[in-house]
């Protein structure tokens, strides 16, 4: 299994970026609130990490199936990855409209695909590495379930800090 992990780390890499794109537009094709929690309701920043985080935690309950016997870590593995991956969202877009100005559309996109990029990268360098086990698996499940309620809970009850404010529509969460 250790040879295949870059195989299983671009499988992922490659079903975030396809599914996360399916979600930035599902809730605007759709309007249905049944999707909203999972998928894209805004342009805002929170929003982007959103359709990152949850293609990552679905590839992710998937790929423990095969993982469990062989990583005893695979959760602090796929924590430590998803957390930098959602985090770098933000990281690349204030950087770029720090130093730039406004980041054009494509440029966003980009900053997806390098955040998905950079987080898989992390989780393939992490499983490939010989270190001692993980000793908090089961806080790595607890933050994860923790931020997915928080991904769920601010598309409905969305804090007004800059992170979710929409951009295009100058709106905040559902609008």
């Amino acid at each position: 299994m250790k040879k295949s992990v870059w195989l299983w780390e671009l499988a992922g890499l490659t079903f975030t970026a396809v599914l996360g794109t399916l979600l930035h537009f599902l809730y605007e094709w759709t309007g249905s609130l049944g999707v909203a929690p999972f998928s894209a309701v805004n342009e805002s920043t929170w929003e982007h990490m959103k359709i990152l985080f949850f293609p990552m935690l679905i590839f992710a309950l998937v790929q423990y199936l095969f993982f469990k016997k062989e990583y005893a870590d695979f959760w602090c593995i796929k924590f430590a990855g998803i957390v930098f991956g959602v985090l770098l969202v933000p990281v690349l877009f204030y950087t770029y409209n720090g130093a730039f100005g406004k980041s054009p559309a494509w440029l966003n996109v980009i900053f997806f695909f390098l955040s998905a990029g950079g987080a898989y990268l992390l989780e393939t360098w992490l499983f490939k590495r010989d270190g001692k086990p993980c000793q908090w698996s089961v806080l790595a499940i607890v933050l994860l379930f923790v931020l997915a309620l928080a991904f769920i809970l601010f598309t409905f009850l969305t804090p007004r800090v800059p992170l979710f404010l929409d951009p295009v529509k100058g709106t905040y969460g559902l609008g």
